[in-house]
């Protein structure tokens, strides 16, 4: 018997192994980190990332030497000393280190934007985007933080902000060490060691690695200009 997902339509030899995809698309994260409260749907990440907290660093690189606390890390490492770029895109050809920088290219094909506000027009890929979008107009802030009192627009802004109380530093490159308080900040850092740019433009080709590099060439196109002076 086979089992089949409504939502994506993959389908399962095996019943747990359904059930356990079934929580990707419900976002169902019960296995929580005791020190700095990152939630995971399955329990062996759970076990995984408190390496990072230990310090432990099982996984060691047999041509730099360098040692990483997550098999992943280290594959991904890997590829630093390849160069290999195992994730293409399938319109163009255009190959990537990392699938998240997949993601971020496939925009430039799809142009896939299905939920409009109603207030300012803006599009949204995703439903859930939409509503968090609406929170700005309301001025809503629903997360407080119980050490400061700061209030933030979305759970995971709160979870960044207690880091600056605590200090840590959860997110490290695996090329070079360095260490991130967030992992947006760490994704931006790994473009440095890959060259990669994953932001193309749409009206000349030109490619630039951080979006907002993008947004201000598009400005070289429109003649727009929307800093005035005082």
């Amino acid at each position: 018997m086979a089992y089949s997902c409504e939502v994506c339509g993959e389908t399962f030899t095996y019943k747990s192994n359904f059930i356990t995809h079934e929580k990707i698309h419900r976002n169902e994260r019960n296995y929580v980190c005791e020190i700095c409260k990152k939630a995971f749907i399955l329990k062996h990440h759970l076990d995984a990332h408190h390496l990072i907290h230990s310090q432990e660093k099982p996984y060691v690189c047999d041509i730099c030497n360098k040692a990483f606390s997550q098999k992943i890390t280290l594959t991904n490492h890997y590829r630093v000393h390849t160069k290999e770029k195992p994730n293409a895109c399938d319109v163009c050809g255009k190959a990537f280190s990392r699938k998240r920088f997949l993601t971020v290219h496939y925009r430039v094909h799809t142009k896939e934007r299905t939920y409009d506000c109603e207030v300012c027009g803006k599009e949204h890929t995703e439903k859930r985007n939409l509503n968090l979008h609406y929170l700005m107009h309301t001025n809503e802030k629903p997360h407080c933080c119980d050490a400061c009192g700061s209030a933030f627009l979305r759970k995971s802004d709160l979870n960044r902000h207690y880091l600056t109380h605590t200090k840590e530093k959860p997110h490290s490159c695996e090329v070079c060490g360095k260490e991130f308080s967030r992992k947006g900040n760490l994704n931006v850092h790994y473009l440095m060691h890959t060259k990669e740019k994953p932001h193309s433009c749409e009206v000349c080709g030109n490619e630039f690695s951080h979006k907002s590099n993008l947004n201000r060439h598009y400005l070289t196109h429109t003649k727009e200009k929307p800093h005035s002076c005082e």
